[in-house]
């Protein structure tokens, strides 16, 4: 199975001068764990995800304050629609991280996250049970 099967290509996209707030309840309100940052200004797309809003909350910081920009990350690693979910998984496993951002032709196309790939495997499995 390849990443453009399994991956959620509802992408919530948030701006980089976004507050954490804006960005946590856009996230809460869609049900995902991560938002896609464009900033126009920069080169590459950066990802927000629950952990970072996490981290930003225990250091003590100021949710209607902070920013989203200051708190993602930039240094993304990017699937390709073309992948195999276990390409996807492989690379989150060696990053330790659980949103890949899919980008095709250099255009967001989706998020592949570990709930899309356990959902896919469960499929699969329960696919397989049944023929036997």
């Amino acid at each position: 199975m390849q990443v453009r099967d399994a991956m959620s290509s509802q992408v919530l996209v948030v701006g980089p001068e976004h507050t954490l707030r804006q960005a946590a309840r856009m996230m809460s309100a869609r049900g995902v764990g991560s938002a896609v940052v464009i900033d126009p200004d920069s080169e590459g797309v950066g990802i927000m995800t629950e952990r970072d809003v996490l981290k930003a909350i225990g250091a003590g910081l100021d949710c209607d304050v902070e920013r989203t920009g200051a708190h993602l990350t930039w240094d993304v690693v990017y699937a390709g629609p073309e992948w195999t979910v276990a390409e996807a998984a492989a690379a989150m496993a060696r990053g330790g991280f659980r949103h890949l951002v899919v980008l095709d032709g250099g255009e967001v196309a989706g998020v592949i996250s570990v709930r899309d790939i356990m959902r896919v495997w469960a499929e699969d499995q329960a696919a397989a049970i049944s023929t036997t």
